[in-house]
């Protein structure tokens, strides 16, 4: 376990370390994450603190437990971080439906779509891009 952040509590520093874990596909989604007798004797911290740094995970969508199965991670991967540096922009606008929209929604090319592209930054680089396309509520 890499040392902790200076006055970051010792859970966050878990957190944070089993939060690598899962989005660099080390436990990938839908894998039950360690027991956590397993998870103290890793970490060397007491039972709370690696419940506490589950409780984290579980709030940020990274991870979900099931009584009698365990905690796993979870299949969709959130823009989901411990930090609050994430920031996301939206945008929209109307688009002209290109041959793959247009038979992907089964109308002519040239119809007129909304396009929202959500554009999500954390400290400034771009994790992800999402555009999403929907019919005009005239268009049906």
């Amino acid at each position: 376990m890499p040392t902790p952040h200076y006055g970051q509590p010792r859970y966050r520093a878990i957190a944070e370390e089993l939060r690598e874990r899962i989005e660099s596909g080390v436990i990938p989604p839908g894998a039950l994450l360690p027991a956590e007798s397993a998870l103290t004797a890793e970490f060397g911290a007491a039972r709370g603190t690696i419940r506490q740094a589950i409780a984290a995970l579980r709030e940020t969508g990274l991870v979900a437990t099931e009584h009698g199965r365990g905690t796993y991670a979870t299949p969709r991967q959130r823009e989901r971080w411990l930090d609050e540096g994430t920031e996301t922009e939206t945008q929209q606008r109307q688009v002209a439906a290109d041959a793959e929209l247009a038979a992907l929604f089964a109308v002519e090319v040239g119809t007129a779509l909304i396009e929202q592209q959500s554009l999500a930054r954390t400290r400034g680089a771009v994790r992800t891009v999402v555009r999403t396309y929907q019919r005009l509520a005239t268009e049906r």
